[in-house]
């Protein structure tokens, strides 16, 4: 039976099953890959590979309201903010089209010594895998498809069970967009299905955005068989409040850096780390706003939060949040859950040893701590197994950079938030998982960075 389904979170509505691919078709589909990398790839140049790549961006934005749909059903996303991904998608595409030339170009090497000259030439490495999660079903193929077939290789795209529609439509644009058969094909596998692949010898890589457990096992297996790995895993990220001209404002970024996607990116803000004379305050402001933000279905007309995205995500929320609360923690909620719908919460009073402090709370549910020093506050918000993103707030520019130099996490965001963008590199550190995707060093994992070297 496959695990592969549509699932409307809103209501518990099984709305489609896909078939799981069958062992034949996966092998077929493997050295379909390889002939796509062997013929296209390297009989096709950087600029044709990017017309295709612009054409797939462009496909994007002519079908944002289809595929928009599709992901509030599969996954819950109110639609504004799934017309948002696909739009985000698109300037993904666009950018590695713009920019694909300049980041693949040859990189001449000063020699210090002896005659000739010296070359880095990037090409690809072959066929790769990537295994997606649910909470970005586009904005995740974009970040690592884009670039990577630009550079050449080509791709297999196992994407997550609760999401095989968007999985279908995005493997549709591509082959409308021109990609010849093998380029990019989307894999209904399980994870038995997985480890095979990895395993096989044609498959060269293996990029994956997910839990910590998913990565620890996609590593373990690709470690054994030497393969690359990028990893995207969970976060925990701090909001650090120090100092601010205008709480209200703040108050208003914290809010939306919680729920933003219903709390369910690896980068949102998760703990919100508050100097002792702003703490009250910021407590009240933010709870208030917090429990007030507009929650319902998908399709409705002005709403932040919808459904999480499963019944079983809200189990595991409600879990996480009742054993912080048995624990000793101080919960305001906005209201009782009902199936996939979480209501926003609060947790004040989260102690050390408490389970929510080292956990990763994926809804829309904050922690909320007191901190009486600049120092207490780093110590605190590197105080966590995870290491993605962080926010920082300070009027103080000299403390900006003294405390983001200080915070243990791949990005830094000072007195901004919602500021992803294309040309910004996406990784974390510990657990969060390693490597980089967007911008050029997205464009520089998955390639064979070759010195050639030339004499006299």
């Amino acid at each position: 039976m496959s695990g592969y389904a549509v699932v409307d979170p809103a209501t518990g509505e099984t709305v489609k099953t896909y078939e799981t691919i069958t062992d034949a078709a996966l092998d077929a589909a493997i050295v379909q890959a390889q002939d796509a990398y062997r013929g296209w790839s390297r009989n096709s140049t950087v600029a044709e590979r990017a017309a295709l790549i612009s054409r797939v961006a462009q496909l994007h934005e002519e079908r944002q309201e289809q595929l928009a749909a599709i992901i509030a059903r599969e996954m819950g996303k109110p639609i504004g903010d799934a017309i948002g991904e696909v739009q985000f998608s698109a300037a993904i595409y666009q950018f590695y089209a713009d920019n694909a030339e300049e980041f693949l170009a040859d990189e001449p090497i000063t020699l210090m010594g002896g005659e000739g000259s010296a070359v880095v030439r990037k090409s690809a490495l072959g066929v790769l895998l990537g295994i997606m999660p649910w909470n970005f079903p586009y904005y995740q193929v974009a970040r690592f498809a884009g670039p990577n077939l630009i550079i050449g290789n080509t791709v297999l795209l196992k994407h997550a069970p609760q999401c095989p529609e968007s999985a279908e439509a995005i493997e549709q644009i591509y082959r409308d967009a021109g990609f010849p058969a093998g380029a990019y094909t989307n894999i209904y596998a399980t994870n038995e299905q997985v480890a095979t692949i990895i395993a096989n010898p044609i498959v060269q890589g293996v990029s994956l955005t997910g839990s910590e457990r998913a990565g620890a096992a996609v590593a373990e297996i690709a470690g054994r068989h030497l393969k690359k790995v990028v990893l995207e895993l969970g976060g925990s990220d701090p909001f650090i409040l120090l100092s601010t001209d205008d709480l209200d404002a703040t108050v208003e970024k914290a809010t939306f850096a919680r729920v933003d996607n219903c709390g369910q990116a690896c980068n949102a803000a998760k703990r919100f780390i508050v100097m002792d004379h702003l703490y009250d305050e910021f407590v009240s402001k933010f709870t208030e706003r917090l429990l007030a933000t507009p929650q319902g279905k998908p399709t409705d007309d002005g709403i932040t939060i919808g459904p999480l995205s499963s019944q079983l995500a809200a189990d595991r929320l409600s879990a996480q949040v009742d054993a912080a609360v048995a624990a000793g923690a101080t919960i305001t909620t906005a209201g009782e859950r009902s199936g996939a719908f979480f209501p926003p919460a609060v947790l004040t009073n989260v102690t050390r040893d408490n389970p929510a402090f080292h956990e990763e709370l994926f809804g829309p549910v904050a922690m909320i701590f007191k901190v009486s020093s600049e120092q207490e506050a780093i110590d605190l918000a590197n105080d966590t197994p995870f290491g993605l993103g962080s926010y920082l707030f300070t009027t103080d520019p000299a403390q900006a950079a003294r405390v983001a130099d200080a915070i243990q996490a791949g990005m830094v965001y000072v007195n901004i938030v919602g500021a992803d963008s294309p040309e910004l590199p996406f990784g974390g550190v510990k657990r969060s998982g390693s490597g980089r995707e967007l911008g050029r060093w997205g464009a520089d994992e998955f390639v064979n960075k070759k010195l050639i070297r030339i004499g006299a």
